[in-house]
């Protein structure tokens, strides 16, 4: 079974940067997806940005689209996210998934990292 652990998060000011890194292991990890979602205090979990593994084509939530960068490292089973321009919004905890099929569920999930902007 795949087992997803992020690392990265903390206590940035407000106009700067993270990066946080998701990394995977377990028998013959081959995901179709990996993305990134955030849960900020009281309100539901949102989609960030996603990259299909094969072929490294991303997408992004709204929120985020031209300030955050999903990328990964295939040799090294690991996914990260450039978060730039964070402001106090962007507060969060971020969390690692992936998914075996394009027609599956993130099913996979990392236990989340938090990501704290300051004014």
């Amino acid at each position: 079974q795949v087992q997803l652990v992020e690392s990265g998060g903390g206590l940035v000011q407000a106009g700067g940067s993270l990066r946080l890194s998701c990394a995977a292991s377990g028998r013959t990890f081959s995901p179709y997806e990996m993305g990134w979602f955030r849960q900020a205090p009281g309100k539901e979990r949102k989609f960030v940005a996603g990259i299909i593994w094969s072929t490294d084509s991303t997408y992004y939530g709204d929120s985020v689209k031209g300030r955050f960068i999903i990328s990964r490292d295939n040799a090294k089973n690991t996914m990260y996210l450039q978060m730039n321009s964070l402001n106090p919004d962007d507060t969060a905890v971020y969390y690692c998934a992936a998914k075996a099929w394009v027609s599956s569920n993130y099913h996979y999930w990392g236990q989340g990292t938090q990501v704290t902007v300051s004014s």
